[in-house]
Formats: structure tokens, sequence, C-alpha cells
């Protein structure tokens, strides 16, 4: 049975009543306070407080604050007028007992109605979200087929802009050929007028002998082809449809991490030759990986990144080791670092880029950051979109955001 507090003490103004309860050296987080409009309860094991107020007071304002050993309750009274007495004044244990049992019933009515307005508040916090999102979503395919009209209206125009001027092109050339032929044809007739003149003012000689005066015209002209070489391109489109100040931008870093030399090789000339070879340590650092051996690719990685700083695989590859072994804060910087590498994008890095983004957004999944994930699972889509693969995974991705399906970390 539960000892009484007895010396506890209160004071009131006209419009709040204060209670101050001693906790007799018991621990904050071992005090439990109840309060309703008529009754007040505070039990620390063996103690217990319990007030049948006087009066109603306002439960949605009272207060409680628990510290410097004693409990300090702040009742604000509903009507401004003072008490005779802190409690009512009766030991009928019935009217006690059925003012508990009320009270027990509003404190775990007002538990629930609180309970369900946080469940209500983070519903609609997360079908914010969802809709935020789902705006962003609509506003991007917005924006990219913005992008895909005006492409295509920008080819349209060039087809055209090409069409009209081959048309123009043929025009010209059968006007020049039409009047070539006229030309032709004008200075046969002259040529034919002025011998059948000398034929008339010879008409004593023979037909044979005009005839042999006759200009022979000379034979059509031979056909023939003529060979058109064109300079090579590294990139397989069409001039018309690349970026040519992109790709040759792409080409110079590439020409860049081939030649790069790194300020701390001083360090490194005790190493054999062959150590020295980033392209050696890579395939060195890929072969680990293959084999499971995470360490050593990391450390193969490292070593060539030493040596050269600029060849993105390098990043990338290590990137993917620190995922197998659990680093994913180092796998976000070393795949944002292969990124920045791959800049411009162009058709020759687009694997490459899909692979890093791939990478990173595994890492964000990982660390529960799935909107960051979500981003780079879909600029790696937009750069194959019919793999099945990355379509499976960001609707999973999503499906945990929406709340659909348990997170497995926490599985």
């Amino acid at each position: 049975m539960p000892l009484l507090v007895t010396d506890y003490s209160w004071t009131q103004t006209d419009s709040t009543v204060y209670i101050n309860v001693p906790l007799k050296g018991a621990k904050v987080g071992k005090v439990d306070i109840l309060s309703t409009d008529e009754y007040v309860k505070v039990h620390f094991p063996p103690y217990l407080f319990e007030a049948f107020l006087f009066e109603p007071v306002d439960d949605d304002k009272s207060t409680a604050k628990v510290g410097n050993g004693v409990v300090l309750i702040s009742l604000p009274k509903r009507t401004n007028k003072e008490w005779d007495h802190l409690m009512i004044s009766t030991n009928d244990k019935e009217k006690k007992k059925v003012i508990r049992q009320q009270a027990l019933l509003k404190y775990q009515d007002k538990l629930t109605s609180e309970s369900r307005s946080k469940a209500e508040k983070k519903h609609a916090e997360k079908k914010y979200a969802l809709e935020t999102m789902m705006k962003l979503e609509k506003e991007e395919r917005d924006t990219i087929q913005k992008m895909k009209d005006t492409e295509r209206e920008k080819t349209t125009a060039e087809l055209a802009a090409w069409q009209l001027n081959q048309k123009q092109k043929a025009e010209v050339e059968t006007r020049v050929k039409l009047q070539r032929q006229r030309s032709r044809q004008t200075q046969i007739k002259a040529v034919t007028e002025e011998q059948e003149n000398q034929c008339s003012d010879q008409r004593g000689k023979s037909e044979a002998n005009c005839k042999k005066k006759q200009v022979v015209l000379p034979a059509p002209r031979l056909t023939g082809n003529i060979q058109v070489t064109f300079t090579p391109r590294v990139f397989p489109t069409a001039l018309r449809e690349s970026r040519v100040q992109e790709e040759e931008e792409w080409l110079k870093k590439q020409a860049e991490a081939r030649h790069a030399v790194n300020a701390d090789t001083e360090e490194l000339k005790d190493l054999k030759e062959e150590h020295r070879n980033p392209d050696w340590l890579k395939d060195k650092g890929d072969k680990y990986f293959a084999t499971g051996d995470y360490l050593s690719a990391v450390n193969a990685y490292n070593l060539a990144v030493r040596l050269n700083r600029k060849i993105p695989a390098l990043y990338s590859n290590r990137a993917a080791c620190h995922l197998k072994l659990g680093n994913f804060h180092k796998a976000i910087e070393d795949s944002s670092q292969a990124l920045d590498l791959l800049t411009p994008p162009v058709a020759a890095n687009a694997a490459a880029r899909a692979r890093a983004s791939v990478r990173r957004g595994s890492a964000f999944c990982q660390l529960q950051l799935y909107a960051e994930g979500l981003q780079d699972y879909h600029a790696a889509l937009k750069i194959e979109p019919h793999n099945i693969a990355l379509q499976a995974d960001i609707e999973k991705i999503r499906d945990i955001i929406q709340g659909t399906t348990a997170d497995p970390d926490t599985q």
C-alpha cells in the first residue's frame, strides 16, 4: 500500500492554484503525474499524493514542472475566486472512487485524442511530402518534355532549311544547264548558217567539197568519279547533331588524365615501375574486387589515385568497394568526384556516368536519404531508359518514401 504524502503545500490567487509536492529523494524519471479538471495524482513509489479538488480547473491549461526535488503543479481556475480549501471535505470512499475512475477515463480519452491528433498530423505531413515530391517530378518531366519539344522544333527547322537549300540548288543547276543547252544550240545554228552561206557562194563546187568544209562538232565529254574524303571524327554522331565544344573538352580532359603526373611521386620512387602505372594498379584493383578482396582493391585504387587524380574510373571503382565495406559516406564522396571528372556529359562517358550515379544513389539509400538516392537513380535512368533493373529499384525507393514498404534496414 502506497504512503500518502501529507507534507505538501499550496497557494492560490484569484485565477490559479499552485501545489508543491516534495519528491523525497525520488528520481525525475520515476515520477508519474495525472491531472484532470477535478483530480490530481502524483505517484513516485512508494509515495502517493492525490487531491480531489475543491472546484473544477481548466485541465487544458494546467502544467506540472519537476525539478529541485519538488513537483510544482499550476492549475488555472475556471472561476476567478478564492477557494476555502484545496480539496473537497469528504471521507466518502465511494465518492472518491467514482471521481478517481472518472479522472482516469478522462485522462485516457485525452491521451487517445492526443495520439489521434499526432497520427493525423504525421499523416498530413507525409501526404504533403508526397504531393511535393510528385509536383517536383511533374515539373521535371515538363521541363524534359519542353527541352525535347524545343530540340524537335529546332531539328525540324534545320531539316526544312536544308530541304529548301537543296531545292534552290537544284533549281539553280537546272537553270544553268538550260542556259548552256541554249547557248550550245545557238552556236550550232550559227555554224550551220555560215556553212550554208559558204555553200551558196560556191555553187560551182561540188557537193562533196561543200561537205568537207562542214565543221565537225566535238564529241561529248567523258564521265568520271571524283573521290571525296572527310576529316575523321572520334565521335560517331553527325556533325550537325553533335555538341562539338563539349566533345572536344571531354577529349582534352582524357588527354590530360593520361599525361597527368602527381606532385607526391617523389615519395613513391622506391616502387617498381609497374607499381607506378595507374592503369596497371586499376587492373589489379579490379581483380581484387572480382575475388571479393575489397580492402586490397581499395589499397590499389588509393595508390593509383595518388599517382593520377584525374582518372574517373579509379574513384568510381573505389566507391563500389566502399559500398561493399559499408563505408557509405566515402562511397558518396568518391562517386561525386567521379561524376565531376565525367563532365561534360557526352556519349563516350554515358555508361560511366550511369554507374557512378547508381553507386552514389545506393549509398544515399543505405544512409536512409531516399530522396537524394532517388534523384541519382533517375539520373542513371535518363542515360539508360530501357534498364529494367533501374526501373525496379526506383519503384522500391518510391514505395519506401511513400511508406508502403518497410525500410529493409529496420526489418
